[in-house]
């Protein structure tokens, strides 16, 4: 069985899904694709489905009833892979701002350097991100800089949303115990992964923001982040063997 699975969650991504599965699927390693669907009015789990005759024993796909959030989206994708074979589970956005080329730099820093969470990360290397407002880039970057600070990760891009798990990660963490579901979601996981002395390391990507489709950012999902990580802190000083 092909070792890694690439989870992408959708909400309204018809104008992004086709060109996205097709450029992962030519890339020079070869992926399987899970797709979870938040019951999309806009025809994106029909498309999939369509794809799947041609991709028929590496594309799948799995239907939700309504829009349940990015972090749910993730763990059922997780415990999917994790009912199956795959050594080595990725995250990845819809909506072209990862680039698929990546990917491969992702899992080799993983197979063969030794991490057991590669992340892609915008701000390693300085800022590398493209088409944002200024005011964006700001918030993003003090984001991730006060995470780093209240949780003692030595991670530049905490709030990353392109990352390679190991296998093993994702059996120790106990999904069903994640409490966030939005972008907090992303911190929470490199914390638990953090907190269990598994090796995170960052490997420099480019961000670009969106050209086709909605942002699915919002305020409430702000919040999450900000508030959320300082009782996921406190939660850590008292519960770490639990974690």
């Amino acid at each position: 069985m092909t070792k890694g699975i690439i989870i992408i969650p959708t909400f309204n991504e018809i104008e992004n899904i086709e060109r996205l599965i097709r450029n992962v699927f030519s890339q020079h390693r070869k992926f399987h694709i899970l797709v979870v669907d938040d019951n999309s009015p806009d025809g994106t789990a029909a498309c999939v489905r369509t794809l799947q005759a041609e991709f028929h024993d590496s594309l799948f796909l799995e239907e939700r009833t309504g829009k349940q959030g990015l972090g749910t989206a993730y763990i059922h994708g997780f415990k999917w892979a994790l009912s199956r074979d795959y050594e080595f589970v990725f995250e990845m956005d819809a909506d072209f701002s990862h680039n698929p080329n990546d990917l491969i730099r992702l899992y080799n820093s993983c197979k063969r350097g030794g991490a057991d969470v590669a992340i892609g990360s915008r701000y390693i290397t300085g800022v590398n991100v493209i088409n944002w407002p200024m005011s964006r880039v700001l918030m993003s970057w003090l984001a991730s800089k006060y995470v780093r600070y209240i949780t003692g990760m030595d991670i530049h891009d905490t709030t990353a949303g392109f990352v390679c798990y190991r296998r093993e990660v994702l059996e120790k963490i106990k999904l069903d115990e994640i409490q966030f579901v939005g972008y907090a979601f992303q911190i929470e996981m490199k914390f638990k992964a953090y907190l269990k002395d598994f090796k995170l390391v960052e490997v420099p990507v480019i961000f670009t923001d969106r050209t086709k489709g909605t942002s699915k950012m919002s305020g409430g999902i702000i919040s999450e982040a900000v508030f959320g990580v300082i009782t996921m802190k406190i939660k850590s000083l008292f519960k770490k063997k639990k974690i």
